[in-house]
């Protein structure tokens, strides 16, 4: 079975095509291995600092300015996760609403 950063740089090497530059390509890898981090909280600032950065700018530059298409990308990761995990009579079902969630006046921290 592979490690976790070799599924990460199969990933990366998968979709880095997508970001034209190499400064927005090697902070897509950066945060894919924020995302997969075992963080409590994820957000600008905890990816950020998991990969070694002081502020979250950088995180935040690739998500909302530069250049790389989106829908691209979004296929690109479900064909990987298809051919990786993926099973002909499998399903896959994504459901985070049985997390405790913390605090009481933040979108979505009543238990559904």
């Amino acid at each position: 079975m592979e490690s976790w950063s070799e599924g990460i740089a199969d990933l990366h090497a998968r979709i880095g095509h997508r970001f034209g530059r190499s400064e927005p390509r090697d902070r897509a890898l950066d945060y894919l291995r924020g995302l997969l981090a075992p963080l409590e909280r994820k957000n600008g600032w905890t990816l950020a600092e998991q990969v070694g950065q002081l502020r979250p700018d950088g995180v935040q530059r690739l998500l909302n300015h530069s250049d790389w298409d989106e829908n691209a990308v979004r296929d690109d990761v479900r064909h990987f996760v298809v051919e990786t995990i993926g099973a002909k009579d499998g399903v896959l079902i994504g459901d985070d609403t049985g997390f405790v969630k913390k605090g009481t006046k933040s979108a979505g921290v009543q238990r559904q």
